[in-house]
């Protein structure tokens, strides 16, 4: 090999072992971004009383035979 072939050989070497180096670099960052993630515990889901859901039920109850009065008659308060 010449001289010149010699160093286009290495110049080719060194970017194929950058690009290699850049690749590990990211997948290690996104291996440990993933761990990160995962090791936060489980936030429990919010519980709501028997007395929260039976006045939920009765807003929403009460809120449907409302539009259907104003469905009917096109009286009482405007939906929106």
């Amino acid at each position: 090999m010449q001289k010149g072939e010699l160093a286009m050989v290495e110049k080719a070497t060194w970017r194929t072992g950058h690009k290699n180096g850049l690749v590990t670099a990211g997948i290690g960052a996104l291996l440990m971004a993933m761990g990160g993630c995962a090791g936060d515990a489980p936030k429990p889901a919010p519980t709501m009383t028997q007395d929260q859901v039976r006045n939920n039920a009765d807003k929403a109850f009460e809120k449907l035979k409302q539009e259907q009065r104003n469905r009917a008659g096109g009286l009482g308060e405007d939906p929106y």
